[in-house]
């Protein structure tokens, strides 16, 4: 992909992380997945995602900019996620349970604009991740396969969780999909900003924004995904986060 541009690689990039989303939403809507083995697929995306986080994202902000610039940005991106989810417009349409396979999500019938809420509440989680890969190709112009790998893998649960939930609620497949296409597309152009917007900016804001990202991840994590691991597979969800953690912390190790 040398001969085309790095701005478009970004883009690209993203937007093959956030397909994922998608083929999640197949898989959820179109099969019968046991809702013990969705937690369990959720559980392992949680995994893959701490492990990231960790070896990824919080290391490289801090060798790039210390340890100031690191734990500000984590804290302060921690903040404004929960901030943005405690907005009553998204707790109390249903937002809080888009992640949810089983019956928590509410259809419009039971709550009109749980539908809209969702997806804003869906929009929200995938920003950041987007962000993190554009950031990535700084500098080298290079994606880190890492990043691109754990949020592909991540993604895979949400959507398949989500289109679930979003099934019993009684939402089409028109309206599934069509929520996960538009996040995919703006994954993509997530990615392609987070290259372009910060190229001219010093390490010190590239790792606190990296930083931001990494803290709202993780807040998305305790919020959505491991409430859903832990709801049916709490007599392995630790374990098989565990095994999650230690795929990616693999992949890290293989693409060093």
């Amino acid at each position: 992909m040398h001969a085309i541009p790095v701005w478009a690689q970004a883009g690209f990039w993203g937007l093959v992380a956030g397909a994922a989303l998608i083929l999640g939403a197949g898989v959820g809507y179109y099969l019968k997945v046991p809702q013990r083995l969705i937690a369990a697929i959720m559980a392992f995306g949680s995994g893959v995602l701490i492990s990231a986080l960790s070896f990824e994202l919080i290391a490289e902000a801090y060798d790039k900019g210390g340890f100031g610039s690191m734990a500000a940005g984590f804290l302060g991106g921690a903040a404004v996620y929960t901030a943005a989810r405690a907005l009553a417009v998204l707790s109390r349409q249903g937002a809080k349970h888009r992640k949810r396979s089983g019956g928590q999500q509410p259809s419009e019938e039971e709550d009109s604009g749980s539908g809209l809420a969702i997806a804003v509440g869906a929009l929200l989680d995938g920003i950041p991740e987007s962000i993190v890969i554009g950031l990535s190709m700084l500098g080298g112009g290079a994606v880190s396969t890492v990043a691109v790998g754990a949020i592909f893998l991540s993604n895979v649960p949400e959507g398949l969780s989500s289109a679930a939930g979003m099934k019993k609620a009684g939402r089409s497949a028109v309206y599934v999909f069509g929520i996960w296409g538009g996040i995919a597309v703006i994954s993509g152009i997530a990615a392609l900003l987070g290259y372009t917007v910060f190229q001219q900016f010093s390490p010190q804001v590239v790792a606190a924004t990296t930083a931001v990202a990494a803290g709202a991840i993780l807040a998305m994590l305790v919020d959505t995904m491991i409430p859903e691991a832990f709801e049916a597979a709490h007599d392995f969800a630790g374990l098989i986060t565990v095994a999650g953690f230690l795929a990616a912390f693999a992949l890290s190790k293989l693409g060093a």
